[in-house]
């Protein structure tokens, strides 16, 4: 906890950001770091909750409440507030791998478990998570420890994501070999293009894959393994191996006039963009340009968001944005109990951009698509859009259905589909013959992470299906801890 009556006299605050129009010229993190007194005020809003169920990490309602990691938040919020930053620090690293990276970009459902959010707002608990290892690099205290010990036992991993990163660090600090194995031509996954910089600057990533590095970890990159390494190679020259290849599989939206030149899955707009930045600022026109276009953004969340954000610092023409759900509400509903993850209207900071830029919120709710539309020569002109509401069918069952008279066309050079993924890519899956469960995702067991296939294990969004990075570095340790378990049998069985 922090200070005992904390929550009762200091009021939540959070980082302050640069103007929407003064970040958006910009590919750089915009949030304002907080003083050391505003941190230590913050950490003292930690109440002695007795039971603190922003660390439970278990799933309500389909959704996470608490965090996975089950990170040891009021530790860490009663030594920031008592000034111990680097015994927070130790508190800190001792469940998260990289909390550089949660700090940033995780939805903190640990705040929305937050006892004081239940009658108040909430701790500012991912701010202070951020804080504790930005000052730990600032200040020196985080330094490689490479393992004192090597087991003499060869893992590879294949992939480079957060749960291919997480499950290596912690096979290493074993004292396994590890190598990790990465198609793209940089380290990181989806934290290094499928997150744009401005939201976690690339920087961040490539400084922990150093410090891996130096302490002992094997980082090869593209390299896809099934055609540039085949399988068998992979499993006789390893004792054991991990696939944390993510869900990659993007979910499309087969509807007339699909086949135009101008629609693109997000991801592929968000990769590209990255790329071509940090290659050369978006100099090499290796990117797929939103300039002076009109930009439709076809789902919400954070990837829509981020793609809203990206459109308008290229300098789009227009942007919007279609959801097809109903806007949620502004606050908690009755079926909608804390600790649940609160289901509320979140403006994120694509939003606010489009409204400074354009004047309106970019979202438009209740939309459906009907038929792309496109000219003789087969370039996207625009969308056949019309609201949609939602009623139970005949099995119960809530369902859209288009409201009459409502169906217009709008404008559009660019299409963006953050539709979510449908599971992970087939080609490594096949070639080592690995079970699939009834969401195609790699079948494996939570508690042993282990596929059918003797000495191959899977973890992070390849075997859960599409989640958050805190639930990725979860199961890369867990699966790391299972991987030992099996690697320590084998030696004692051959003693």
């Amino acid at each position: 906890m922090g200070k005992a009556t904390g929550f009762m006299e200091y009021e939540r605050e959070v980082p302050g950001e640069l103007e929407p129009l003064e970040r958006i010229s910009s590919w750089a993190e915009f949030s304002v770091p907080m003083n050391e007194e505003q941190l230590r005020t913050q950490g003292a809003r930690c109440m002695d909750c007795g039971t603190p169920f922003c660390h439970v990490g278990r799933m309500l309602s389909g959704m996470a409440s608490g965090c996975p990691l089950h990170n040891l938040i009021p530790e860490w919020n009663d030594l920031v507030y008592r000034g111990n930053w680097k015994e927070a620090l130790k508190r800190l690293q001792k469940i998260n791998n990289f909390p550089e990276f949660t700090g940033r970009v995780c939805p903190a459902p640990c705040e929305g478990a937050c006892t004081v959010g239940k009658h108040g707002a909430p701790v500012t608990i991912k701010n202070i998570e951020k804080s504790i290892v930005d000052r730990g690099f600032l200040e020196g205290w985080i330094q490689p420890e490479p393992p004192e010990r090597r087991t003499g036992y060869k893992v590879a991993v294949v992939g480079s994501g957060p749960a291919g990163l997480a499950c290596a660090d912690q096979l290493n600090q074993a004292g396994h070999m590890v190598t990790v194995f990465e198609r793209a031509d940089r380290i990181g996954g989806l934290l290094m293009y499928g997150i744009p910089n401005m939201k976690l600057e690339k920087s961040s990533v490539e400084r922990r894959v150093r410090l891996l590095e130096a302490e002992g970890i094997k980082f090869v990159t593209c390299c896809e393994v099934g055609k540039d390494l085949p399988v068998d190679s992979l499993k006789k020259d390893y004792d054991a191996v991990v696939l944390c290849g993510g869900a990659t599989l993007a979910r499309d939206l087969p509807i007339p006039g699909r086949e135009a030149d101008g629609i693109y899955q997000a991801m592929e707009f968000l990769t590209l963009n990255t790329r071509s930045l940090l290659d050369s600022g978006l100099e090499d026109g290796r990117h797929i340009s939103a300039k002076d276009k009109h930009v439709i953004v076809i789902g919400g969340g954070d990837t829509g968001t981020d793609c809203v954000a990206t459109a308008i610092r290229h300098g789009c023409k227009s942007v919007n944005q279609l959801e097809i759900m109903p806007m949620p509400p502004l606050s908690r509903q009755p079926d909608n109990p804390w600790p649940e993850w609160p289901k509320v209207m979140k403006t994120d900071y694509g939003q606010k951009e489009a409204v400074e830029v354009f004047g309106e919120e970019p979202r438009r709710f209740l939309t459906s698509t009907r038929q792309f539309l496109s000219d003789d020569n087969g370039q996207l002109t625009g969308l056949e859009i019309v609201e949609i509401e939602w009623l139970h069918n005949a099995q119960g069952r809530l369902v859209p259905h288009e409201i009459e008279g409502t169906a217009r066309r709008v404008p559009a050079d660019l299409v963006l589909l953050a539709l979510g993924f449908t599971g992970p890519e087939d080609g490594l899956l096949i070639q080592l013959g690995i079970e699939r469960d009834e969401r195609s995702n790699v079948k494996a067991a939570e508690g042993t992470y282990s596929t059918n296939v003797e000495g191959v294990f899977a973890a992070g969004d390849m075997r859960r299906g599409q989640s958050l990075v805190v639930w990725a570095i979860q199961e890369g340790r867990q699966a790391a801890k299972a991987v030992t378990r099996y690697l320590t049998a084998d030696r004692l069985l051959r003693a």
